[in-house]
């Protein structure tokens, strides 16, 4: 094997290795229906994804007063939790995650998840030993605040540039730019790829097995 050109991976989760997109805008849309807000388009509620949840419901419904964000988030949840079990992680992630733990790299989670939400979709898809670290939004700073990946790099003591983050939007990437880090961008989640031109990443992968070959190829 080649010299690897980088030495901790952070990945995104929804959106990136889990298949949650489509379920979080509708949990959002029915959340904000339920407090009596005007209901986000599709397009607005996965924008918000990968944000931070308060930060997310606050920008998908802009309608909605400030006292009314503790049932937001609650309907939210309520919304998420009768669909956790639909959700899984996209074809292929597992076999990915594997082959780049054999190859030595550092493996992270940095997520707009909570802390509990996290820890329990990590038990339900038995990846507990698959990850050597992770930050979450409410444990950190929200996207594209850099510290979930400077938490990282001080963790594992690795430099910016031994570092990529992979994210499926456009907050994944400004979050690589505001700490310095190279990206990598996946086409099939929340964002159009079209918007991540501007943040720079490395690649922009179409599938799982499409990231895979750039990693083995490049990472």
């Amino acid at each position: 094997m080649k010299p690897r050109n980088f030495d901790l991976i952070a990945f995104d989760w929804d959106g990136t290795l889990f298949d949650s997109t489509k379920i979080i805008t509708r949990c959002i849309q029915a959340a904000v229906r339920d407090v009596g807000g005007a209901v986000p388009t599709d397009e607005a509620a996965a924008y918000v994804i990968g944000l931070g949840l308060m930060q997310a419901l606050a920008h998908a419904a802009p309608d909605v007063a400030v006292d009314k964000y503790p049932a937001l988030g609650e309907r939210y949840r309520h919304h998420y939790e009768v669909h956790a079990n639909d959700l899984s992680l996209f074809d292929g992630v597992l076999p990915l995650l594997e082959t780049l733990k054999a190859r030595g790299y550092t493996l992270a989670v940095a997520t707009g998840k909570s802390r509990r939400g996290l820890d329990d979709v990590l038990h339900r898809v038995e990846l507990k030993g698959v990850f050597d670290g992770s930050r979450t939004a409410d444990e950190t700073a929200g996207k594209p605040n850099p510290r979930m990946l400077h938490e990282l790099m001080a963790q594992f003591d690795v430099p910016p540039g031994r570092v990529l983050m992979v994210g499926d939007t456009t907050h994944d990437l400004q979050m690589a730019v505001n700490a310095g880090c190279p990206s990598v961008g996946v086409s099939y989640g929340a964002h159009d790829p079209a918007a991540f031109k501007a943040l720079a990443p490395h690649y922009v992968a179409h599938s799982i097995a499409d990231l895979q070959d750039w990693l083995l190829a490049n990472g």
